[in-house]
């Protein structure tokens, strides 16, 4: 299998799904990010100041099609993309946290090269944009962090010698399983079959969205719809890294955060706690618990993340 080609697969003119308040993006484009074509997407107007959001590991930019239309309504140009190997971006040979990141650096520069923007991380995307903030925060105007902060296992608190061995072990075994997956592919099915099987990861999603969700994120061969994600990526696996390394790079953050925790735990979700995140916290960062919420709580209750986000967002403009 060519992992360097442009993913193959038929898409509908239209979704043969609807949705209550989801909306196709208003511009598709591609961004080269070092050779690799990442499919971007944006909701409302191109004159509107421009508002990020950065999608979680086995996602796609159109997850997004309830909640980004809500936020173009009130006066932002959303922009969104799909992660290489996941959606209508390019697969790659392999896979990797900075590669990732480099990504988003690429989409970034193109729509807004000289300023700074606010940016919506949700789950393994809030985790890198925290990195990303840490890393270049003359990028990131304001932070939201959507159920993204890893905390399963204690920080490491050893010396960098350490940790790049322990690295190396990370990039043995992301190795040996690429090796293994060169020629999978994903398991067809019906839209129904494709909207059961995400639903034992999204429990708390209806089965309306599930099914629309198929419509805009899978493609449709002759023995039928395949999700557009490269079959050799694992769950939970972003590449050689590992994600709760991320907690570490919190405290340093210099632009206004949000983070929001849930307290429904899901397949998905990292299961972290306020307690965990507390101490970590940047100065003048604020987290938010919502009860009676899961991982995607900004799918779950829209209209009340999209307060909660531009109340910080407004401030900053």
């Amino acid at each position: 299998m060519d992992h360097s080609a442009e993913p193959k697969h038929r898409t509908p003119p239209v979704p043969i799904r609807a949705y209550s308040g989801a909306r196709s993006p208003d511009r598709h484009y591609r961004v080269d990010s070092d050779g690799v074509s990442i499919a971007v997407h944006e909701w409302g107007q191109e004159s509107d100041p421009i508002l990020i959001l950065v999608h979680g590991g086995f996602d796609f930019a159109r997850t997004f099609d309830g909640f980004a239309p809500r936020l173009a309504a009130r006066g932002w140009r959303v922009v969104a993309w799909d992660h290489r190997g996941h959606g209508d971006s390019q697969h790659a040979a392999l896979y990797s946290w900075d590669a990732d990141l480099r990504d988003a650096i690429a989409v970034m520069t193109h729509v807004s090269p000289h300023s700074a923007v606010p940016v919506i991380g949700h789950s393994k995307g809030g985790a890198l944009m925290i990195q990303l903030a840490d890393a270049q925060p003359y990028r990131i105007a304001a932070l939201v962090n959507i159920d993204g902060i890893p905390s399963k296992r204690p920080i490491p608190d050893v010396a960098e010698h350490e940790r790049t061995k322990m690295l190396a072990g990370e990039v043995a075994g992301w190795l040996d399983h690429r090796r293994s997956t060169a020629t999978n592919q994903r398991k067809p099915g019906t839209i129904a079959e494709l909207a059961t099987r995400r639903g034992r990861m999204n429990p708390r999603l209806d089965r309306e969205w599930l099914e629309y969700l198929v419509t805009v994120g899978a493609f449709e061969s002759e023995d039928g719809w395949r999700w557009k994600i490269d079959p050799s990526m694992r769950f939970g696996g972003f590449g050689p890294w590992r994600p709760e390394w991320a907690l570490a790079r919190l405290p340093g953050l210099a632009m206004p955060f949000l983070g929001v925790l849930v307290s429904e735990v899901e397949e998905m979700g990292w299961g972290t706690l306020p307690h965990h995140v507390t101490p970590y916290l940047p100065v003048d960062g604020r987290l938010e618990f919502v009860e009676g919420a899961g991982h995607f709580v900004h799918i779950e209750q829209p209209d009340m993340m999209v307060d909660m986000v531009l109340e910080l967002f407004e401030r900053v403009a």
